[in-house]
């Protein structure tokens, strides 16, 4: 279908680039781009007269769709949609994503995130229809649809419903994220703005899916991530074991951050973006070799979401480094000194640094803890040991007639069960 792109800034030229990668992604063929220079129209976010030109553009050009930059109210979609050839949908950016969102969603917590994004998103422009109605100004084109007095309510329903299945996803994911750190693994969550390159550094980073024992542990892993140069490769989250030679880490990938997006829409993914809240490392990958004002720009926007609830260290990734020189990387690293200190530079594509990322992870990860245990010589001793060398890295075993000693490091978690384990061990009686 083809799409008139519009965009109005309060000041200055209008950029439509990100906006035609999201239609394009969206599969919309961009047809034209109307954009205008002035402050908000309260009734039609254009000025009248750009309208009129808007109008004419979609005629001449045959389109299908209007697709705002800006996010329109509901009033606005409306009043648009009267002015605009007969047919012709009126949505923003936030509807568009929604709608490529809808495309990409495989899995069960992604579709449902998406619908609950689109019903939240609907909601208020139900709440409009309901207000038109009551004036006599029943709506009934492409942009708001068609008035009935009990969607409002059934929006609600719905909504509601689909937060509750969310919480028992969420229930079962934090369940197994806790499972896991207690068999030895380390989680660090990829973050950042979409199509940095966070599937990439994924397969780099990655081991084979081995995890022998704790399999059940990982009905999520995946032996593959996507990395293709397109908007929103990811949409749900891909999990692999990371090739770090003294620990066993879990590595996320997650649903790429967008600018501008509204508090629904980062609401409605809550459910993804847990793997990053309470990841053990996040790391925030950042396309270096973009101009320096978007690089800051984004950086921002992902602190944004992620400082609001996020409890983990972070490290910023600047990835890409082998499309920019050393001169421009060192001047980025400067002017991104306060917003990204110490970051990593590499090249998830060529595999440049990888090792130095690695050696990173592993300094910034929760630090581990030297144990020794000493045990009796019993029958459900050698379990133990089996069990600690499965969840911990051993650094010596001593046997002796009647005792086991075991020294070793692991995580706090595993210490203290490892601990739990030997206590419970009774000694055998002397012959």
């Amino acid at each position: 279908m083809k799409a008139i792109l519009a965009k109005r800034v309060d000041d200055g030229t209008a950029s439509i680039d990100e906006l035609a990668e999201l239609a394009r992604a969206a599969g919309y063929d961009v047809a034209a781009e109307v954009t205008q220079s002035r402050e908000e129209d309260a009734a039609y976010q254009f000025g009248e007269g750009k309208v009129a030109e808007l109008a004419a553009t979609v005629t001449e050009r045959g389109a299908g769709v209007v697709i705002f930059d800006n996010q329109l109210g509901p009033y606005q979609t409306y009043n648009l949609g009267q002015r605009l050839p007969d047919g012709t949908r009126v949505i923003d950016r936030f509807r568009l994503i929604l709608e490529i969102f809808g495309q990409r969603a495989q899995t069960r917590k992604a579709q449902l995130q998406v619908e609950l994004a689109e019903l939240r998103y609907e909601l208020p422009r139900v709440e409009a229809k309901t207000s038109l109605a009551k004036r006599d100004e029943r709506p009934g084109f492409m942009g708001l649809g068609e008035y009935d007095e009990s969607h409002e309510q059934d929006i609600k329903d719905q909504i509601s419903r689909i937060k509750d299945e969310l919480d028992v996803i969420a229930d079962k994911e934090a369940d197994r994220r806790q499972k896991r750190r207690e068999s030895g693994f380390d989680l660090v969550a990829l973050a950042g703005y979409t199509n940095a390159g966070k599937s990439t550094l994924l397969q780099r980073l990655a081991a084979e899916l081995e995890i022998g024992e704790n399999d059940e542990l990982h009905p999520d892993l995946d032996p593959t991530a996507e990395a293709e140069d397109r908007l929103f490769t990811t949409l749900g989250t891909t999990t692999r074991k990371a090739d770090i030679e003294r620990r066993d880490v879990l590595v996320t990938d997650t649903v790429g951050f967008i600018s501008d997006l509204p508090h629904w829409l980062v609401e409605s993914f809550k459910s993804t973006l847990d793997a990053v809240y309470y990841a053990d490392l996040v790391l925030l990958v950042v396309d270096v070799s973009e101009p320096m004002d978007d690089i800051r720009e984004k950086l921002v926007t992902c602190h944004d979401t992620l400082y609001e609830r996020n409890q983990a260290p972070i490290v910023t990734v600047l990835n890409k480094i082998d499309a920019v020189s050393d001169e421009e990387l060192e001047e980025k690293r400067r002017a991104l000194s306060a917003l990204a200190p110490s970051p990593v530079a590499i090249s998830g594509k060529e595999g440049v640094n990888i090792e130095e990322l690695k050696r990173r992870i592993d300094i910034e990860l929760p630090a581990w803890e030297f144990e020794r245990l000493v045990m009796p010589m019993t029958d459900e001793t050698m379990s133990v040991v089996s069990w600690v060398h499965d969840h911990a890295r051993v650094e010596d075993v001593t046997y002796t007639d009647d005792e086991v000693v075991v020294e070793f490091e692991a995580r706090p978690s595993i210490v203290q069960q490892s601990r739990s384990k030997a206590s419970d061990l009774t000694a055998a009686p002397s012959a």
